[in-house]
C-alpha cells in the first residue's frame, strides 16, 4: 500500500512540510488542510454523504456532502474538485469559499476549507467510501443534532455555518 502524504501547514494555509497520513491521525495534532463542500439542492435541502463501516474515522455517521484531505503538491481548489468527483462522482459545479478554521479531535487537527455550491444531482456515491447519500431538509438536521447520527465534525461546522 502506498504511503499518503499530507502537506502540513500554518493557520494561514501555508505549506510548512510534510507528513504521512498515519503521523497526521496518531494524536501529533500536525495541522494538515482539508476540503469540505456542502452541497444545497435549489429547495435549500443539504446534501450529506454516510461514511462507510470501513473508514477508520467515524464509520457509519452522516457528513459533509464531500471532505478529504489534500494531497502533498495539491492546492485546496484542484482537492475540492478532486474529492467531489472521486466521491459523488459530480463535476461541473461552481464552489463559492465559506471559511477557514482549524478542527481538532483526539487523533488529529485540521485545516478546513469551506466551500458551498448549488446542484441537484446526479450522485454517484463511491462505494468503497460511502454507505450512500441522500438531502436532508435543513430543519430534520437541526431535529438530530446531538443524537449521535453526525460526525461531531459535521455538527460543529452546520451549528456555525448554518445553525
Amino acid at each position: 500500500m502506498r504511503t499518503e502524504w499530507f502537506p502540513l501547514v500554518n493557520e494561514a494555509g501555508e505549506t510548512i512540510g510534510k507528513a504521512s497520513r498515519a503521523e497526521c491521525h496518531s494524536g501529533s495534532k500536525l495541522l494538515h488542510p482539508v476540503v469540505h463542500l456542502h452541497i444545497f439542492n435549489r429547495a435549500g435541502e443539504l446534501y450529506l454523504q454516510k461514511r462507510s463501516l470501513n473508514k477508520d474515522i467515524q464509520p457509519g455517521k452522516w457528513d459533509t456532502s464531500v471532505g478529504g484531505h489534500v494531497d502533498y503538491g495539491e492546492n485546496v481548489e484542484d482537492a475540492l474538485l478532486r474529492e467531489a468527483r472521486e466521491e459523488l462522482g459530480i463535476i461541473g459545479f461552481i464552489p463559492a469559499f465559506i471559511k477557514r478554521y482549524v478542527f481538532e479531535s483526539a487523533i488529529e487537527r485540521e485545516l478546513v476549507n469551506a466551500f458551498r455550491t448549488t446542484y441537484d444531482g446526479p450522485f454517484s456515491p463511491d462505494p468503497e467510501e460511502l454507505d450512500g447519500g441522500r438531502f436532508w431538509p435543513i430543519e430534520e438536521i437541526k431535529r438530530n443534532l446531538g443524537k449521535g447520527i453526525f460526525t461531531p465534525n459535521f455538527e460543529r461546522e452546520f451549528s456555525d455555518l448554518f445553525g
